[in-house]
């Protein structure tokens, strides 16, 4: 008897379409890995900015210099004074800085 109009993938087809799929993830994922990490580090770039120019709307509303930059959070200036990879922020000579760990 011939079989007719067989339908489907063989086990041989099925182990060389994971094989590529799982080259191909090789070689994608260190790379994304990579970029998360530029983007942390780019986000908090942007944080700093951000922060540094609450800083001068501040000593601009209350003409008087800041001291510590949780009081810009409690006033309402910013949500938060850490950095999106956890790192805090810190004032220093008016000009914010990330905090040293």
């Amino acid at each position: 008897m011939k079989r007719i109009n067989e339908k489907g993938f063989t086990l041989i087809e099925m182990m060389i379409v994971l094989l590529i799929i799982s080259v191909l993830l090789l070689i994608a994922l260190p790379s994304m890995a990579k970029n998360l990490g530029v983007a942390k580090n780019l986000g908090c770039r942007a944080t700093l900015d951000l922060v540094q120019g609450q800083v001068g709307a501040y000593e601009a509303d209350k003409e008087e210099k800041l001291t510590d930059l949780n009081t810009l959070v409690s006033e309402g200036y910013v949500d938060t004074v850490k950095c999106p990879n956890g790192n805090a922020l810190e004032l220093k000579g008016g000009t914010v800085v990330e905090a040293a760990d």
